[in-house]
């Protein structure tokens, strides 16, 4: 089957956006992905920074790349139930080691998990609309569940979301060591995850894979529409997603990041907007995609999309080398961290440019084909890629 290159670009535009606020987790503890006032105090640096960032990417890239896993299984459906489950049963196998063994932001479990669900709602959906307005349905189920949980939660504020000094000091003590102390950690970390991943974000990673789904099934995601509509749409849901959005981000700004409002309620206006934006997103790429495709670097980027899995985990090895063991964890704020995203961005793109000059697949989705041909019991020949 012939590669949707627009497709590609897609996703390696939400795999190198991702690591904008994925830079944050490396370079910060825990407690700053989502609080920028985490030591108790914030420059107008720092705020005008998160805030920016919250408005045009906070949230958006993930929920861009679940827009997409959709998507792939859409594509999926006909390689059949033994070769879809062996290869989300591997996914979910990789994640659970990338998130115990090397770090504990990882997405790649929760995604496998919830894939191994969402693929039979997938096959078995009658429609292209009732596939979508399940999705819709589930993403805000998940976004009730945020609402209930804020207001069920107290006004007093916890070491998670403002650490004290001894917290720091010992999160950043197991980073740096690693060993058996970092992997009870991330171990706990990734017992918390899975009760978040069925309680609430799993519900929103459900709803967007079931909408990425019917949108490739309607021919949306394959460029099956007048470059003209694309645009239109386009424009109109990235700003409907940014009005959406921007009253929260004055509101957590003027309520100086309180964790009652902003760990949960001012969430909620974020994750609405997010599919919007996203949508829109990709969108303006298949609306202006004759004038992108003249760019050299829009084929680089496609690579990265090719190499989406390899890349994401490339990313890691990268930023947990650099800021665990050099010692530069929590030693930048969130602007300078920045500048640290474009290095990481050339040598994804260098990396991917060359491998794929040479090789059909990245080093990783190779192992991961292979492995899921083995388990599945289906030939190599019976599959296009």
């Amino acid at each position: 089957m012939e590669r949707n290159v627009t497709l590609d670009f897609v996703r390696g535009v939400a795999i190198l956006g991702i690591l904008l606020l994925n830079i944050n987790a490396f370079g910060l503890p825990k407690a700053a992905y989502l609080n920028p006032a985490w030591y108790g105090d914030i420059t107008l640096r720092d705020a005008w920074t998160w805030a920016i960032m919250d408005l045009f990417a906070q949230v958006k890239f993930l929920t861009l790349f679940a827009l997409l896993f959709g998507a792939g299984l859409q594509l999926l459906l006909r390689r059949g139930k033994r070769w879809i489950q062996s290869r989300l049963t591997l996914l979910v196998l990789l994640g659970f080691l990338h998130g115990l063994l090397f770090w504990d932001g990882d997405i790649l479990l929760a995604y496998g998990l919830v894939g191994l669900i969402c693929w039979r709602m997938i096959r078995d959906a009658h429609s292209v609309k009732s596939l979508f307005n399940t999705g819709v349905m589930l993403y805000l189920v998940g976004l009730g569940v945020l609402v209930l949980l804020g207001l069920m939660a107290g006004d007093t504020t916890s070491r998670s979301w403002v650490p004290d000094a001894a917290n720091l000091q010992y999160e950043q003590f197991w980073k740096q060591q690693g060993g058996m102390e970092a992997i009870g950690n991330r171990a706990d970390m990734l017992g918390d995850s899975l009760i978040a991943l069925g309680a609430q974000y799993g519900w929103q990673l459900a709803g967007m894979m079931l909408m990425g789904a019917a949108l490739m099934r309607s021919g949306w995601l394959r460029g099956q529409f007048s470059l003209r509509h694309y645009r239109r749409v386009g424009t109109g849901l990235v700003l409907l997603g940014m009005a959406i959005n921007l009253p929260a981000i004055i509101v957590q700004w003027q309520l100086h990041w309180d964790v009652r409002w902003c760990a949960f309620l001012l969430q909620a206006p974020r994750e609405l907007s997010a599919p919007f934006q996203t949508v829109g997103y990709a969108a303006l790429i298949y609306g202006f995609w004759p004038q992108l495709a003249r760019l050299k670097v829009v084929a680089t980027v496609a690579c990265v999309g090719r190499m989406a899995l390899s890349n994401y985990l490339l990313q890691t090895l990268i930023c947990t080398t650099l800021f665990y063991r050099f010692d530069l964890i929590m030693k930048f704020d969130r602007l300078t961290l920045l500048t640290f995203v474009i290095p990481v961005w050339a040598i994804n793109l260098l990396f991917s440019y060359y491998w794929l000059r040479v090789f059909r697949q990245g080093p990783v989705e190779w192992l991961w084909r292979q492995l899921t041909a083995r388990a599945s019991g289906v030939s190599l020949s019976n599959t296009s890629r």
